[in-house]
């Protein structure tokens, strides 16, 4: 007996590809891209050369939270941010899990079901959710958020780190 898919693998492996692409075409730092179905388990994963080690598991954060909280981690970051108290409980509540910052994206089908999530972690947070949307509208599928952030090309590490 196979079980219901949401998210097939070829559909994910093509958004993982095509993220990863799109990192190499707007020269991003070295991505890690994951892709879940619409019960949080992994269908596909690639992290390229020099890709940090932790990257995997904020990916996965990105878009566990995403599909926890039922929408994008950028607006999980917006919403929060003046709640620390609550972000610190979500946290606490996802055992870790939850990375609230810009890179995990839903996947809808064309009913607006949600049927998984993408996350990304590499360069920006930003950089990392651009990949992630066009990567998803390039498997026919829609994306939340629909669109990147406007100013998502003039994120730079350096705005964040000394």
């Amino acid at each position: 007996m196979r079980l219901p898919v949401s998210l097939p693998l070829e559909t994910a492996s093509r958004i993982v590809d095509e993220a990863l692409r799109l990192g190499r075409a707007e020269e991003l730092l070295p991505l890690t891209v994951a892709v879940l179905d619409g019960g949080g388990r992994m269908v596909a994963m690639k992290g390229e050369d020099g890709s940090g080690i932790l990257r995997f598991e904020i990916a996965f954060g990105k878009a566990w939270g995403a599909l926890g909280m039922g929408i994008s981690s950028r607006l999980i970051r917006d919403r929060l941010s003046s709640r620390p108290t609550f972000q610190s409980a979500l946290a606490t509540a996802a055992d870790g899990r939850l990375i609230p910052v810009p890179g995990g994206v839903l996947i809808r089908d064309d009913a607006g079901t949600t049927i998984g999530a993408v996350g990304i972690s590499g360069d920006t947070s930003d950089k990392d959710e651009y990949c992630a949307i066009l990567a998803i509208h390039s498997a026919g599928l829609a994306s939340e958020p629909a669109g990147p952030a406007p100013d998502w090309r003039d994120s730079s590490l350096s705005d964040h780190y000394p």
